[in-house]
């Protein structure tokens, strides 16, 4: 979890090295680089707010998605060449090696981008070579390089972010099971059932909390609301918060569910 803002992809970064499970295979020797239509169709129900980003995800499951792939030249040893104008050194390219690109988020997470087609990776960077794989398989490299996020198309024509509990699920084969969920036919969303359980538990037990629940969040996904015993001071409201964003850490619902937390605080009545 964070405790950051989902704010959509921001500074992109050229990161070091490759991701080694990231190869090509013969399995897509035939594609043509074209988008999966029902995908395409599902991130611009999702772009335009009337299709859900679960959907997206399950289909994501079952699609190959294109990595980008940067040349990016290694340079293996500086030697010393004696000329006309004195010693000199000279940098020996040893190998052009594949980079694999980051985009920042502006809450400092990184994010692997992933593309449906070839033209929606050519709008976002002309010199990428895509490197088609399972989404599954894209997941799971983002996972063992600690970034967070996907970001489906960053430059268009429809594009989502795809939260770190759904880039986990998506890694383990598993169906990801939103934090939020539709409260009626208006749009509105309340904390899934399970989740809010699992914030009451864990903020229950805590001295001098008197009721606690989780609803949607202003500045994160999910709020964790709490009501109080009147008159802590400063010190004693801070071993409150630090004792339940510990019991919250360790909650593996909250921790498997829930991408970010905030905490709202109010005087028990």
């Amino acid at each position: 979890m964070t405790s950051a803002d989902e704010r959509g992809a921001g500074e992109e970064r050229a990161l070091p090295g490759h991701l080694k499970s990231i190869q090509p295979t013969s399995q897509f020797a035939g594609d043509d680089g074209t988008a999966d239509p029902e995908l395409a169709g599902l991130l611009r129900a999702h772009a335009d707010g009337t299709g859900p980003l679960r959907d997206v995800v399950r289909r994501l499951a079952a699609t190959r998605v294109l990595v980008p792939v940067l040349a990016e030249l290694a340079v293996a040893d500086v030697v010393e060449h004696d000329g006309p104008s004195g010693t000199q050194e000279l940098h020996v390219d040893k190998e052009a090696a594949a980079g694999v690109v980051a985009i920042e988020a502006p809450d400092g997470r990184r994010a692997l981008p992933v593309f449906t087609s070839v033209d929606a990776m050519r709008a976002w960077r002309a010199d990428a070579r895509p490197v088609p794989v399972e989404a599954s398989r894209a997941a799971l490299s983002a996972v063992s390089e600690d970034w967070s996020l996907l970001v489906v198309d960053p430059a268009g024509p429809a594009t989502a972010l795809v939260p770190r509990p759904a880039v986990w699920a998506l890694a383990q084969g598993e169906e990801w099971r939103p934090a939020l969920v539709p409260a009626g036919p208006d749009g509105v969303v309340e904390v899934d059932q399970e989740v809010a359980s699992a914030v009451a538990d864990a903020a229950a037990p805590v001295q001098h909390v008197v009721r606690a629940h989780a609803a949607p969040g202003r500045r994160a996904e999910v709020a964790v609301v709490l009501a109080l015993d009147p008159g802590l001071d400063r010190a004693g409201l801070d071993r409150v918060l630090a004792q339940v964003n510990a019991r919250l850490g360790a909650s593996s619902v909250i921790s498997g569910r829930v991408d970010s937390l905030e905490l709202r605080v109010g005087a028990a009545r």
